[in-house]
C-alpha cells in the first residue's frame, strides 16, 4: 500500500487504473482485493471511504471479482459498511458499475491484463465524495456518492489519501493470494499493479505525484506480501501468494 504523508495539500481525492485479479480458489471466509481510499489519520475513531475489487465468497457465495464499496466513522464499531447493507453510499441513476456488482474477465499472469479505472475526489461545490468509473478520462462516467456529511472527519478534506492491496482471513487457516499471487518482483510486467495514480486539489486539478516523497509506502506482512517502489511517480506493483500465517 502507499499514502499520501498527514497534510499535503492535494488530498482531496484520488484517480486510479487497477489491475482486476480473480482468485478462484478462495476459501469462504477470506477476502482479498484492491482499492482506493480517503482516510482520517486518527487511529482513534478512524475513518474512511474506500471503492475497489475484491473476492470475498462470505459475502457474495461465489469466487468472482465483485465492485465493492464501504465506510466507516468510528473504527468499523457501530458505523459503516460494504456495499449498500446500510444507508451511507448513493448509486448514482442508471450507474454501469453498482457496488457488489460481479466484474469480469480478469487478468491472466503472464497473459492479458485487464484493469478498471476509478476516481473519487471531493466535488468543490457540494463538499460530496464522488465516485467515478473513469476509463474514459475526457469522460468519466458517475457512479455514485458519498455524501458531505456521513463523516464528519472527511467533510472538509481527507488527512490521507491511499491505494492498496488487501487480504484478511481467520487467524486459524492460512491466507489468500493477493493480486496475481505472484511477489512484484518475479516480474513487475506480468503482476498486479496500480497504475496512472493522480491526486486532485480543493479545485478539482488532477496531477501525478510530485515526487516519490509525496507518498509513504506501509506494508504490514513483509514475509508474505510485497511492493514495489513506486517508478514513473504514479505506478507500483503489489501481492503475493496464498499461505500466509498469523
Amino acid at each position: 500500500m502507499y499514502h499520501t504523508r498527514p497534510g499535503d495539500y492535494y488530498r482531496y481525492g484520488t484517480q486510479a487504473k487497477i489491475g482486476i485479479w480473480g482468485s478462484p480458489n478462495q476459501r469462504h471466509l477470506q477476502e482479498s482485493g484492491t482499492s482506493i481510499l480517503i482516510t482520517s489519520d486518527q487511529l482513534l475513531n478512524f475513518s474512511a471511504i474506500e471503492a475497489g475489487f475484491h473476492v470475498y465468497p462470505n459475502l457474495y457465495n461465489d469466487s468472482d471479482v465483485h465492485f465493492f464499496v464501504h465506510w466507516t466513522k468510528d473504527n468499523y464499531k457501530s458505523t459503516g459498511c460494504v456495499n449498500l447493507i446500510c444507508k451511507g453510499f448513493v448509486p448514482a441513476s442508471g450507474a454501469v458499475l453498482v457496488p457488489g456488482q460481479a466484474v469480469a474477465p480478469t487478468s491472466t499472469y503472464g497473459g492479458e491484463q485487464r484493469y478498471v479505472s476509478l476516481r473519487l475526489n471531493m466535488d468543490p461545490k457540494s463538499g460530496d465524495w464522488l465516485l467515478y468509473r473513469n476509463d474514459d478520462v475526457d469522460k468519466p462516467t458517475l457512479l455514485g456518492h458519498f455524501p458531505n456529511d456521513l463523516i464528519p472527519k472527511l467533510s472538509v478534506s481527507a488527512p490521507l489519501v491511499g491505494w492498496c492491496g488487501f487480504t484478511s482471513y481467520p487467524y486459524s487457516e492460512p491466507g489468500p493470494p493477493m493480486g496475481s499471487g505472484h511477489f512484484p518482483d518475479e516480474d513487475e510486467s506480468k503482476g498486479s499493479t496500480i497504475e496512472y495514480i493522480k491526486l486532485f486539489d480543493k479545485t478539482g486539478y488532477a496531477r501525478e505525484p510530485l515526487m516519490i516523497g509525496d507518498v509513504t509506502p506501509v506494508l504490514d506482512k513483509s514475509d508474505c506480501y510485497r511492493v514495489s517502489d513506486m517508478y514513473y511517480r504514479h505506478i507500483f506493483s503489489y501481492g503475493g501468494p496464498s499461505g500466509c500465517t498469523g
